[in-house]
């Protein structure tokens, strides 16, 4: 198959809802001669800054000269960037061929794989191939029942911060979904989590004390700097030199920090991470789509915020960077979203909000999103498309404002692309 066969391939394998159990991806595993017995992994999950979390231990362990894959999900921009070895995406021929190697093994299965289960078996094959040291590997959804959680005890489980997200699966209170979370803790493993409500907490010591496993609480208190600019952050993460760090938002230097933890516990183990490593790596760490700043005058920034805390911290993240400057928000969420629990933090500060639909079958419809966001006494709008969404908020704005455009992950590559087609036309 061509990468346009093969990506309608694996596109066709739709989620239509949570299939649960582990039995297929371990079967696609068994049918590919198991590639992830013989990898290495750093497991992550959380509803928040999982993403970043692993672009900055991924960052660092290339650094030290280890050989990293990196898995993660959604993509941004095309579908080979959630394989990544050393920063390279998967290439359109490898993604080809071991998509033909697999689909004989997938379409002979009783029980039709789903979308992710068919990628993170895709994704175990390609690490193997290529040789990997180690495996940063991004939880999808969940955990317990997550198709990554197919493999066995990482050499450290890292839980970044939780949120409520995905709360039809993973339970309604904050507690069902931690426990759903915890689901990568395994017999006599290291963890290290993010520090967050006590309840939260008291779950994971509870899942690690049944599993023998070593936790750890990733400590704020070693941030010694953290100074916010549109460029990056100046970052001081205790004891270690200060760093600036390319990833944008109030939030990052946590996620940071929790990465930090998890690379010294590898160091503990024998990995060969120096002070030096730490420092350039996260220099170096990149995470598109997060408070990403595509340009200048007017300032327009992409954040892929699609939950209440999600949206909370880049309220803040705007607040600390245009203090009282009123935002003009391209707004795009899918149909089971729950916008008044987001909206709420950014109304404060919009000036306008301009609703689109994201290009997705699972996306909210722009009228039906304009008309929930008018109850918020601010002036709202529908676009026909995400092109005259972005085109109208960068007419608003002039030179001097500000637009943000948040919701969904899924509308990133549109909006980018959106923004390129009409800056480039002024």
């Amino acid at each position: 198959m061509g990468i346009k066969e093969t990506l309608a391939y694996i596109h066709n394998v739709k989620w239509q809802g949570l299939k649960p159990g582990l039995e297929r991806t371990r079967a696609l595993l068994a049918a590919l001669g198991n590639p992830e017995k013989d990898l290495k992994f750093v497991h992550i999950a959380g509803t928040n800054g999982k993403g970043s979390t692993a672009a900055c231990i991924a960052a660092v362990l290339q650094q030290a000269g280890y050989r990293t894959g990196l898995y993660t999900s959604p993509y941004i921009i095309r579908f080979n960037e959630r394989m990544q070895v050393n920063g390279e995406q998967i290439s359109d021929e490898e993604l080809e061929c071991l998509t033909d190697e697999i689909r004989p093994f997938a379409d002979a299965m009783d029980e039709s794989p789903t979308e992710f289960e068919l990628i993170t078996a895709l994704a175990m094959k390609h690490f193997k191939n290529k040789d990997c040291d180690i495996v940063v590997l991004e939880v999808g959804m969940g955990g317990a029942l997550d198709s990554t959680n197919v493999i066995d005890t990482p050499e450290v489980a890292v839980i970044a911060s939780i949120g409520y997200d995905h709360v039809q699966e993973l339970g309604p209170t904050i507690v069902d979904i931690a426990g759903a979370k915890a689901g990568i803790i395994k017999n006599d493993s290291d963890v290290v989590v993010y520090r967050g409500l006590p309840e939260v907490e008291e779950v994971f010591e509870q899942v690690a004390a049944k599993h023998n496993a070593k936790l750890r609480k990733v400590d704020f208190s070693r941030i010694s700097k953290q100074e916010f600019t549109l460029d990056g952050i100046k970052l001081k993460i205790e004891p270690y030199s200060e760093t600036l760090l390319q990833l944008n938002g109030v939030y990052q230097p946590k996620n940071a920090t929790l990465a930090v933890s998890a690379l010294e516990i590898l160091r503990e183990k024998g990995y060969t991470i120096a002070d030096d490593d730490i420092v350039k790596g996260l220099a170096k760490a990149s995470w598109p789509g997060r408070f990403e700043v595509l340009g200048r005058n007017p300032t327009f920034i992409l954040d892929g915020a699609h939950n209440p805390q999600g949206v909370e911290a880049t309220a803040e993240s705007l607040k600390a960077n245009f203090a009282e400057q009123k935002i003009i928000f391209v707004v795009g969420v899918m149909a089971d979203k729950d916008v008044d629990s987001m909206i709420k933090y950014i109304a404060p500060l919009a000036k306008v909000f301009i609703a689109v639909r994201p290009n997705y079958p699972r996306a909210m419809d722009a009228a039906l999103l304009a008309e929930k966001l008018s109850h918020y006494a601010v002036p709202a709008q529908a676009a026909g498309s995400v092109e005259d969404g972005v085109a109208e908020a960068l007419h608003m704005a002039g030179d001097d404002g500000v637009v943000c455009a948040l919701g969904s992950l899924y509308f990133s590559a549109d909006i980018r692309n959106a923004y390129i087609s009409t800056s480039s036309s002024k």
